[in-house]
């Protein structure tokens, strides 16, 4: 049990000051060992009412694979924003590219014990509506609505299979700005169980 909870959070020392980081939370593993890779961590901070986001990426390597350590507190309106720059970064990068080199994020499987990592570096963040294509929505109570109607989880599937593969019917997978980094990390995975064409690599928040 005291592992287990240790899965929970990460701890970092700088500075001789100890930092938190509390992780989202799975019942299953993506991916389990992640070889040459930097963490990059983006802290829970609080000023007031406010809630506010620090990042520290100080041990970046440009060629390597990024594990992203994320607080599940922080709602993701905050942690897209950052997450985009960084991924803006590493594509843009000419000297020192590699193109082997993935981003993931770190999470907690509570069922086997171990710390798991879900793959994003495909992903295109769009902080806007989508224009076009059949909207799934997370709400950021992580409800899924579907022509604004509540759907459960397992229907979702069966609507994915029935759509053809053309354009115009591609799921546009959206999320609650206010949507708790947790519960995105683990929408990211439930989408990752989902089969069938027409699946975007945009996502949009909003």
């Amino acid at each position: 049990m005291k592992y287990l909870s240790l899965l929970f959070f990460l701890l970092l020392f700088s500075c001789g000051n100890k930092e938190t980081v509390l992780l989202p939370k799975s019942n299953c593993t993506i991916v389990k060992n992640v070889q040459d890779h930097s963490p990059i961590y983006i802290f829970f901070r609080v000023n007031g009412k406010d809630t506010l986001v620090e990042v520290n990426r100080k041990n970046e390597i440009i060629s390597t694979n990024w594990i992203f350590n994320i607080d599940k507190r922080l709602p993701i309106r905050l942690v897209i924003p950052e997450v985009m720059k960084l991924q803006e970064k590493k594509r843009n990068e000419k000297a020192h590219k590699n193109e082997a080199a993935q981003n993931y994020y770190s999470y907690a499987d509570s069922i086997h014990r171990n710390l798991a990592f879900v793959p994003f570096t495909n992903v295109y963040y769009k902080l806007v509506k989508p224009k076009s294509g059949v909207i799934v929505f997370f709400t950021k109570n992580n409800d899924i609505l579907m022509n604004d109607s509540v759907i459960k989880r397992e229907q979702l599937q069966n609507y994915l299979g029935k759509l053809s593969s053309d354009k115009s019917n591609k799921f546009q997978f959206c999320f609650a700005k206010d949507l708790p980094f947790g519960s995105y990390v683990q929408d990211k995975i439930f989408i990752l169980t989902l089969n069938g064409a027409g699946v975007s690599d945009e996502e949009f928040v909003y």
